[in-house]
């Protein structure tokens, strides 16, 4: 069983509902690769009615055809949603732009009660790893926020000054108490939202190839040179004698399911969306 909700989650939980009243909307990133599993149940409750924008990102590292489907779905059931890429800058200027047309009553219900002003202040939460800091640092054209490509770093909230219009509040990564689902956790873990101590990689990486195998089978050909008709454990096996994984003259099954989920991880497989 995959679980990881530490201490300093419940605190972020407890900031962000404390300091909803002083932002006008609540960006949400979501995983493209994984934009269900993502979602944190516990912050649709948190929002309310705050007004919110869903970012899709990492966008450019999800299959293209499952970005317009997820994009299309989520649209269907009112949300406001953007498909954003924080390392390309991929519609990232749009983002203020998309804030005020969300904003664009409260705005002119403001004005016509005296209440004039040009900023605008977003909160910003997610998943861990979800690509928070690289996203502000893009926004800011600087390094506002350092960057890592591991869950649990951002442990406090803080506020960023965009421009002189636009103020962000950055919140950590927070995930909900129990995952129900393993199938969820499973792909979180995949897309490095939970420490890598939590789980098995052995587990996780044949997971990823029977996953490969059913959605992906010319790319998991492709990468690794392997036969469909072998079960994922054969391929495992395969990948490691291909690569030469070797501990004291027996198969390192643990060094190729690192590998494997080290290409996924940085798209040496392909673009590929793990909820369908």
């Amino acid at each position: 069983m995959i679980q990881w909700y530490p201490g300093h989650m419940a605190k972020a939980k407890r900031e962000i509902e404390k300091n909803l009243k002083l932002v006008d909307i609540v960006l949400e990133l979501v995983d493209a690769r994984i934009p269900l599993s993502s979602r944190n149940p516990d912050l649709k409750k948190l929002l309310k009615n705050k007004p919110s924008l869903i970012l899709l990102t990492k966008s450019t590292l999800a299959d293209p055809q499952d970005n317009q489907k997820w994009l299309n779905e989520l649209k269907s059931q009112n949300e406001n949603v953007l498909l954003v890429d924080a390392i390309t800058n991929y519609n990232v200027n749009n983002i203020e732009k998309e804030a005020r047309r969300i904003l664009a009553d409260k705005i002119k219900a403001d004005e016509a009660k005296g209440i004039k002003r040009n900023t605008i202040r977003m909160m910003i939460v997610g998943i861990p790893n979800v690509g928070k800091s690289t996203l502000i640092n893009s926004l800011v054209k600087r390094k506002a926020q350092e960057a890592y490509n591991m869950p649990g770093v951002t442990k406090a909230v803080k506020w960023i000054r965009i421009n002189e219009n636009l103020d962000l509040l950055d919140t950590p990564g927070i995930l909900w108490p129990k995952f129900e689902d393993q199938d969820v956790a499973k792909k979180l873990a995949i897309t490095r939202a939970i420490k890598d101590e939590i789980y098995d990689e052995q587990e996780l990486s044949v997971y990823l190839l029977e996953f490969l195998k059913e959605y992906y089978p010319e790319l998991l050909i492709e990468r690794y040179d392997v036969s469909l008709e072998l079960c994922n454990y054969e391929i495992l096996k395969e990948i490691a004698l291909k690569r030469g994984f070797f501990k004291a003259d027996e198969i390192d099954y643990d060094k190729a399911a690192v590998a494997v989920l080290a290409d996924f991880r940085n798209m040496r497989i392909g673009r590929i969306t793990l909820d369908k």
